[in-house]
């Protein structure tokens, strides 16, 4: 959804404000150690995009997520090196020494928590992206999910209406389906592949064979996502 909603407010359609929000603080103590970790690994990023957001703002914010997200999902460079988090503030214009003010001070992650909590309170959100419509004033809507982004503009602003229309829609509450595909993402076939190598090391350990390795204008529209 952020490419999309990114692509969206390129066009002209919306206007993004972004907020900040962790999965490691939404899941804490419900999800598995492997998946915990993974959630971990996003503390400097996002910690870097509060510095971020008092030097340039929330479009600042913006530049830093497209950043570092080519970097972690096209490129398959780790999230909690503070080498991906510095080169992709330098692809958005900004000083990398805001990723090592964000690692030394620690008010930086105290403001994403309690932005996380009042985000959660205020919308009853529960997981990202969730678009809060209406200059966050309006509806909050988790999603949509997407395999790929629009194939065309005219897709991405027909999608982007349909999702405004049902958040609108106060006796709407849910629709969800099966992912029908995974995205073509270094980062996804990094997992894919991490995944393997955990299942063949514990095939190994149990003695067990090892597994085959083989568009009406809008202003105001809220983006929160937590950083990938």
């Amino acid at each position: 959804m952020p490419l999309h909603a990114r692509r969206v407010a390129e066009l002209g359609q919306v206007t993004l404000s972004w907020g900040l929000a962790s999965l490691e603080l939404q899941n804490a103590g419900s999800e598995p150690e492997s998946l915990a970790t993974v959630h971990a690994r996003s503390r400097l990023a996002l910690a870097t995009a509060v510095a971020v957001r008092d030097d340039a703002g929330s479009d600042g914010v913006g530049a830093f997520y497209g950043a570092i997200g080519e970097r972690v999902h096209e490129r398959g460079e780790p999230l909690h090196d503070p080498a991906t988090v510095e080169a992709a503030l330098r692809a958005a214009g900004f000083d990398a020494a805001l990723a090592a003010r964000g690692e030394a001070d620690h008010s930086y992650a105290d403001r994403v928590a309690a932005e996380h909590r009042q985000f959660v309170e205020q919308t009853r959100s529960f997981g990202v992206p969730t678009l809060v419509l209406d200059a966050g004033r309006g509806p909050a809507i988790f999603g949509p999910v997407l395999g790929e982004p629009p194939a065309t503009d005219a897709e991405a602003l027909e999608l982007f209406d349909h999702v405004v229309w049902l958040a609108h829609y106060d006796n709407f509450s849910e629709l969800k389906r099966d992912r029908v595909g995974l995205p073509d993402l270094m980062s996804v076939r990094n997992r894919q592949r991490d995944g393997q190598d955990r299942r063949l090391r514990s095939a190994v350990m149990d003695g067990a064979e090892a597994p085959a390795l083989g568009r009406r204008s809008r202003e105001g529209e809220v983006h929160r996502n937590a950083l990938p």
